[in-house]
């Protein structure tokens, strides 16, 4: 393993905004610095909500260049959604957005040809009503899939613009539910049930793997006077988030990636395919080095954000004030109900789902934010109570990543409904695991454990030691699950 310092891209790609960070890597050192943000705003369209991936393309571009130079470049996003791209290899319009609401109903007809049941035990993966697989059995019968010749997840997108290469990374690839769970590969029974062309996908690589170098006029532009290579990461956010996590060798523990979703759930080394697990709604998704990321998706904060943009609101620091001083599980909502995901009048839709409950409806906004808050730590509880009974997996303690590690309220909450210590850390952990596995691949970092090591040496976090007992966060539960 080399001494030598090395720098790496990390580009880190949000459903509210991008950034680029990069990343310095040492034999013990592991420092982050953010040299580029932009926002990553959906366009509604006639047709539908779109993603306007060539703002965020340029974005990129434009953080490339303030990196300076750097040994290697890496992608990770947010999963599921896609480009289609003709037979010249140009984009076929904008990647459409996970939350329009072509997928509705797709569902149904799905489960029709292929029973849930069987579904989950050939690809383990939950049930979301926008996953990959519902997305393109709506789009069956369109012009523009008729048209397509090849699909890019966004993060391949990203980096087919970048190097001119075509590849599908697993981690990311895993979430489209048309991978096989046992096998890894491509699942062709699922493909040829519902009328799906593999063929559009390219090639299969994974975390570590090369993923070309920039192209010359990329090279140009950000002002590289070497060639650059590319390496594949864990290209879905989470993966890479996972990879991030700081946990001791050996340690049982449960990790929380937030930011947006609430990810929940443990790594393990094999997938849980059992009806049970199917009916908690859990998922099997690829993580770095084979393992199964099994964890379940909660709204996170997106139920803060949709509020504060209801609201007109900036000051996060102000609401949370707010939220301290009002009283604790008072009122608790669903939050890995499906009735949040879409944008628009989610205050409303809070206290709608309060009354429908006979808890009391929030009157103020910082009512409504300890309202969410209280319902997130309640969602994690309950996400990682029954991820370790389902998979027969201790847990001592939890990790919480991502930015709501910067949420003190949060942290506490999840804490004391889940009766366990929490530790908070990193912010930036998607981004620091998509430049560890860039440095490992460039020898600077040993297995997933010395990546662990490192950064729990090198990047602050705080413990919440959970206070109470958990009485009152099981009353709570009593009131919104059956």
């Amino acid at each position: 393993m080399s001494g030598r310092t090395k720098a790496f891209a990390a580009v880190d790609l949000g459903a509210s905004s991008g950034r680029v960070m990069v990343g310095q890597v040492g034999r013990d050192l592991l420092d982050l610095t953010e040299v580029q943000r932009f926002p990553n705003r959906p366009c509604r369209l006639p047709e539908g909500l779109r993603w306007d991936v060539l703002a965020l393309y340029s974005g990129i571009l434009d953080g490339l260049r303030a990196a300076g130079p750097v040994d290697s470049v890496g992608v990770d996003g947010w999963a599921v959604d896609y480009g289609l791209l003709d037979a010249d290899g140009n984009l076929l319009g904008p990647p459409v957005h996970y939350r329009d609401s072509r997928t509705d109903g797709v569902a149904e007809r799905v489960w029709e040809k292929i029973p849930p049941e069987r579904l989950y035990a050939q690809t383990g993966i939950q049930y979301a009503p926008f996953n990959t697989l519902y997305q393109l059995v709506a789009a069956q019968g369109t012009a523009q899939l008729a048209a397509a010749r090849r699909l890019l997840l966004i993060p391949d997108l990203i980096t087919y613009w970048l190097t001119g290469e075509q590849g599908t990374e697993v981690t990311n690839a895993s979430t489209t539910q048309l991978i096989d769970a046992r096998t890894g590969g491509w699942s062709s029974g699922v493909a040829e049930a519902l009328g799906v062309d593999l063929g559009l996908f390219a090639p299969l690589r994974h975390p570590g793997d090369p993923a070309g170098a920039l192209l010359p006029h990329v090279r140009e532009y950000v002002g590289a006077s070497a060639p650059v290579p590319v390496t594949a990461v864990g290209s879905h956010d989470t993966a890479s988030a996972v990879a991030g996590v700081p946990a001791a060798r050996g340690e049982r523990y449960a990790y929380i990636c937030t930011g947006t979703w609430s990810l929940a759930g443990l790594e393990l080394e094999a997938p849980v395919l059992t009806e049970a697990s199917r009916r908690a709604n859990f998922t099997n998704e690829s993580g770095i080095d084979g393992t199964v990321r099994y964890l379940r998706n909660i709204m996170g904060l997106w139920l803060l954000q949709e509020c504060m943009r209801v609201w007109g609101e900036s000051d996060v620091v102000g609401l949370l004030r707010e939220a301290e001083k009002a009283p604790g599980l008072r009122s608790v909502v669903d939050a890995s109900d499906a009735a949040f995901l879409a944008p628009g009048r989610m205050p409303e839709r809070i206290a709608d789902a309060c009354r429908a409950t006979g808890q009391p409806v929030p009157s103020t906004r910082g009512e409504t934010t300890r309202c969410i808050l209280d319902s997130l730590a309640l969602a994690h509880r309950r996400a990682i109570d029954e991820a370790r009974r389902l998979a027969d997996h201790p847990v001592d303690v939890v990790h919480l990543v991502g930015g709501a590690a910067r949420n003190a309220l949060l942290c506490r909450l999840t804490a004391d409904a889940c009766g366990l210590p929490v530790v908070a850390g990193p912010v930036e952990a998607a981004a620091l695991g998509n430049v560890l596995v860039q440095a490992r691949a460039h020898g600077l970092v040993g297995d997933r454990a010395a990546m662990r090591e490192l950064l729990a040496r090198t990047q602050p976090s705080r413990r919440y030691e959970p206070s109470g007992d958990r009485t009152a966060w099981d009353a709570a539960a009593r009131r919104i699950i059956a």
